[in-house]
């Protein structure tokens, strides 16, 4: 890939996941617009990665604004040719406690606004014909984890929803994968492993490979859906998880 003519919007790409990816996508010369709330963080990277990165602050679960956001980052910079959707929230709570409200605040954020950004996206991506959309999934799908009902019902249906848009798109040229990452050291999973020395102990028992992952490991994987070398691949489940998904 001649990654130096590429555009990339990395969603949540100021911290965890999302940060990891920027930073690969950058050194490898592909100019990358970050989106998230928090503009502190949002700056600072720009900052770190220096003129191939950019941001939008919006908080993608107000999904009004979308249409809006995507017209604007097409006019100032081109049509995109990567959309990393890695935004994601979390809600750790016992199921019978969890209430309406907090269910459909993350399938808000995890899978509407994800629909509703890579629906926008993909009407510039079908103007070039060419295009590779990333989904990010969870080892919440690929198996039952107590205690994170939406989070597992949002990831669950990222999975299928990634292999629906590759059977529509993949026809006219765009390319539609997904990664389920598995136990990774970050601001997320330390909140919910840190303090649960059985659930942590869980983790690593059921873990081939014996460690969390580091965020790097996922964004090589990205990368690697992203580019021109996986050309001939769309609509897997790339598990990147040290062999969580296949330990007993």
């Amino acid at each position: 890939m001649n990654s130096k003519t590429k555009l990339a919007i990395v969603t949540g790409g100021a911290s965890g996941l999302g940060l990891a990816t920027t930073k690969k996508f950058t050194e490898q010369g592909i100019k990358t617009i970050i989106i998230g709330r928090d503009e502190a963080k949002l700056a600072s990277t720009v900052k770190q990665f220096g003129e191939l990165c950019h941001y939008r602050q919006y908080d993608l679960s107000d999904t009004s604004g979308i249409p809006q956001l995507v017209a604007e980052i097409e006019a100032e910079y081109g049509i995109p040719d990567i959309l990393v959707n890695n935004a994601g929230i979390n809600h750790k709570k016992a199921f019978a406690e969890v209430t309406d409200e907090e269910f459909s605040k993350v399938i808000q954020t995890n899978l509407i606004s994800v629909f509703a950004i890579s629906r926008e996206v993909v009407k510039s991506m079908l103007k070039t014909g060419s295009g590779s959309i990333i989904n990010i999934s969870s080892m919440a799908a690929q198996y039952g984890i107590p205690y994170v009902i939406a989070y597992s019902a949002s990831k669950t249906a990222i999975e299928g929803m990634t292999r629906a848009m590759a059977t529509e798109l993949s026809p006219q040229g765009i390319r539609v994968n997904c990664i389920a990452p598995g136990f990774i050291a970050t601001d997320m999973s330390a909140k919910a492993l840190n303090n649960d020395p059985a659930r942590m102990q869980k983790v690593m028992n059921r873990t081939p490979m014996g460690k969390l992952g580091e965020p790097a490991d996922v964004a090589e994987a990205v990368y690697y859906l992203a580019t021109d070398s996986a050309k001939y691949v769309t609509g897997v489940i790339l598990q990147v998880d040290g062999g969580n998904s296949i330990g007993f």
